[in-house]
């Protein structure tokens, strides 16, 4: 492309428009040279060089181009560009570690509010206390943390985005010792849609304090997080690799319920690829790749183990002692996965359910189908239900399943999969974690928040987002 193709800047209100990539990015209402001259972070044109890179996200097949990318320094540039936004009616994005399976974290011809240069943590260990800025990754706080033994519990992928991922409450390795990572949000500073820039906590502003933990980017921009550190240095974790038999996944889940608190299993039941550390006999087949965290005594947490490793021989077993950061490893950052999925919440997996996922797990020609299977319980179930907008303490399993492909003429059928193989597994409420949802629909996001918590979210958006500037979300519209 051309420079002389490329968008023209101009001032707001005047009359030129242009297109870049098929996009109409109505130059009459963004001005990039005002935006640069009222910002102090980045302001990433079409034309820039680091356009392309900088409107990638993690989930594969989304290709929208924004007007503008703005990589805020402060809390005053992303009131200034929330303002920038609300006065001109352009759509908003945001993003912390561009994760949202729904493409959330870009807009097609808008603004995308890019939080990932906010990186500032002050860690107070003797108060076992941290303020996080919103651009950090989970990783890179754990390590950070870690430093001095602590832990927040966040969710399972390290370079996934602190801001998102607390907003939707935050299911991870320590659910079960120290539940959501909302349940240990002590405060935050939000820049509402009005650019006040608020600091909430359980005295101030309670009713948003309420509604961040776990209503997701529905009430305004989160710049920090105050959250609370636990003592978690030594740990009992890793990989633990078992093949996927009916019995042995019914099995499987039966000791993960009856573990101490101390133990959070992820097990995902899915056909093996063709990893090195498996035999190649395996390639291919059904296995069960556990993800386990013990946190506490190193001796205990073998003996919570040894029941899963009894299960059957294992096929490759990595769980030791270690620092808990470890369980964060470095990612690959060119993998773009596509992928058809769903996630629900489920109370039992007997023995007909074990059979259920393993013929629907074979039924499927995806390059990899999967069915995560996350006990819950222990410290999540103990917060009452109405304490946060997360509605779903109560359930003891959640279950997400995928069909992951390449070529985008497959979607329909790997869709469809998905659909069929979720609603066999339905166990009365459904329900839907709201950090897992895609592209879904409203039915589904009143499943996340279900009854009165639905009613609650309505009426505090209404109060300080009336006219949904935050929108480009799992959307609660505002009470009309």
């Amino acid at each position: 492309m051309s420079r002389e193709t490329k968008n023209t800047m101009t001032n707001r209100g005047g009359a030129s428009s242009s297109t870049a990539g098929g996009i109409d990015f109505a130059q009459e209402e963004i001005s990039i040279p005002h935006l640069r001259e009222i910002l102090k972070g980045q302001v990433i044109a079409p034309d820039d060089a680091g356009y392309d890179a900088a409107r990638t996200v993690f989930v594969g097949g989304i290709d929208r181009r924004p007007a503008v990318i703005v990589r805020v320094a402060d809390a005053t540039d992303v009131s200034r560009v929330v303002t920038y936004a609300r006065t001109t009616g352009i759509e908003l994005a945001i993003r912390s570690g561009g994760h949202s399976g729904a493409g959330h974290s870009v807009s097609n011809g808008g603004i995308v509010l890019d939080l990932s240069d906010m990186k500032a943590l002050d860690i107070d260990a003797e108060a076992r206390t941290a303020w996080a800025e919103t651009g950090l990754t989970a990783g890179e706080y754990t390590k950070a943390v870690g430093a001095y033994g602590l832990a927040t519990g966040f969710g399972d992928t390290g370079s996934v985005g602190i801001g998102g991922l607390t907003l939707g409450g935050g299911v991870g390795y320590l659910v079960r010792k120290y539940g959501l990572t909302i349940d240990d949000l002590l405060a935050a500073d939000i820049v509402t849609a009005d650019g006040q820039l608020l600091r909430v906590d359980a005295e101030t502003h309670s009713d948003l304090f309420w509604a961040i933990r776990g209503g997701g980017g529905n009430f305004g921009v989160a710049t920090r997080f105050q959250f609370r550190l636990h003592e978690v240095d030594s740990i009992v974790g890793g990989m633990l690799v078992l093949p996927a038999t009916p019995d042995i996944i019914r099995s499987f889940i039966a000791e993960a319920e009856a573990a101490p608190d101390e133990l959070s299993t992820i097990a995902n039941i899915m056909t093996a690829p063709p990893m090195p550390f498996l035999p190649p006999e395996y390639h291919g087949q059904l296995i069960i790749m556990a993800m386990m965290v013990y946190s506490g005594d190193v001796e205990a947490g073998q003996r919570a183990i040894a029941p899963f490793r009894a299960l059957a021989a294992p096929l490759a077993d990595m769980v030791r002692p270690m620092r808990y950061p470890e369980m964060y490893p470095p990612e690959e950052g060119e993998y773009h996965p596509v992928a058809a999925n769903r996630t629900m919440f489920i109370d039992a997996v007997d023995q007909s359910t074990a059979e259920l996922i393993v013929n629907h797990l074979r039924a499927s020609n995806a390059q990899m189908a999967v069915a995560q299977v996350r006990v819950l319980g222990g410290a999540m179930s103990r917060v009452p239900v109405e304490a946060t907008a997360f509605a779903h303490r109560g359930r003891r399993i959640m279950v997400n399943v995928a069909a992951l492909y390449q070529q985008p003429d497959e979607a329909a059928k790997h869709e469809s999969w998905v659909r069929d193989f979720a609603a066999a597994l339905r166990q009365g409420d459904a329900g839907a974690y709201v950090n897992f949802l895609g592209d879904e629909g409203d039915a589904r996001v009143h499943e996340a928040y279900p009854g009165p918590t639905w009613d609650r979210l309505v009426a505090i958006k209404k109060r300080y987002d009336p006219t949904n500037l935050f929108r480009l979300n799992q959307n609660i519209p505002p009470a009309k």
